[in-house]
């Protein structure tokens, strides 16, 4: 069966992203002056210069998606993938955005200013609450979401991220945050990490940034995808040009259902995938998920020739 794509999501940043991409490849190059042209700065240099800050959340979703994009053109153009035969495709977060501009639902300059809008946004509205991600180790969903509800007593606090059996996230308020994790033991949870992050993304501290995104599509021309791609608000395929809209808009609160997601694709038989983009967390999160199945990572020019 021919590889489905999966798109990595922010986390999987790093300075020099995409960089060796666009001195091996023309066609890697092109998209980086593409996505300098189309947010009017230059985002290679934001992500490719000494003292770049690609954390930052309006720097970081770009420059995935841009990375994202760049290798995928490269994977085409030396005939490792023919879009036309990719049966589904999916993104974490962010990364749905990318694989939306596969799917043809965006183009690539309209998909790099929502997600520079989505990254804008989405720090202003950590920045006007102290709030924060907790990742919860031995958790399940019944045990993460009573931690979520008692912790939500100090606070907005939410399941965030449902992203594989043994990784669930939380996302609230810093003091619902500090109590989760003060009470977890107390739920069976076996131990909890901060995330190092702007904010509570997918949780209701990011209405704002939900609203902004939401104003913004409605200016945005939306394609029927080519491709079916798995929306992470409801693990099944965004249909029509409409709904993309809504479930984008909604994604921005609303927990990101991943292992839903992939064992929605292993149930249509998708045993093997592709990830072109920075990082190779989506293989990770496959290899807990279901470990007969194959993730290819595609983040750096070594992985091209194996």
């Amino acid at each position: 069966m021919t590889a489905a794509i999966l798109f990595p999501g922010q986390g999987a940043q790093f300075v020099g992203m995409g960089q060796e991409w666009s001195e091996a490849f023309p066609v890697a190059q092109e998209t980086f002056q593409q996505a300098d042209e189309a947010l009017g700065f230059s985002l290679s240099e934001a992500l490719w210069s000494a003292d770049a800050d690609v954390n930052r959340t309006d720097i970081a979703q770009p420059g995935i998606l841009a990375t994202s994009a760049a290798i995928m053109r490269v994977l085409e153009a030396e005939g490792q993938v023919d879009r036309t035969q990719v049966p589904l495709c999916a993104g974490l977060s962010l990364g749905e955005y990318s694989a939306l501009w596969l799917a043809g639902a965006f183009s690539l300059d309209d998909a790099l200013r929502l997600v520079h809008l989505r990254g804008q946004a989405m720090q202003q509205a950590a920045e006007a609450t102290p709030s924060g991600m907790l990742s919860l180790l031995g958790a399940t969903q019944q045990t993460a979401t009573a931690l979520a509800e008692e912790a939500a007593r100090a606070g907005v606090c939410q399941v965030a991220n449902l992203n594989s059996p043994s990784q669930i996230i939380l996302s609230g308020e810093n003091a619902a945050i500090d109590a989760a994790e003060a009470a977890a033991k107390d739920h069976g949870i076996r131990r909890c990490i901060r995330l190092s992050v702007a904010g509570a993304f997918h949780s209701e501290v990011m209405r704002p940034a939900a609203e902004r995104l939401q104003e913004a599509l409605l200016d945005v021309e939306v394609l029927n995808p080519k491709i079916p791609v798995l929306s992470n608000v409801t693990a099944e395929p965004a249909g029509s040009p409409d709904m993309i809209r809504e479930l984008l808009a909604r994604q921005v609160c609303a927990p990101v259902l991943w292992e839903r997601s992939m064992r929605a694709a292993l149930a249509l038989g998708q045993t093997e995938f592709i990830e072109p983009g920075p990082g190779k967390v989506l293989a990770g999160l496959m290899r807990k998920t279901e470990k007969d199945a194959r993730v290819r990572s595609v983040a750096s020019l070594g992985d091209l020739s194996a």
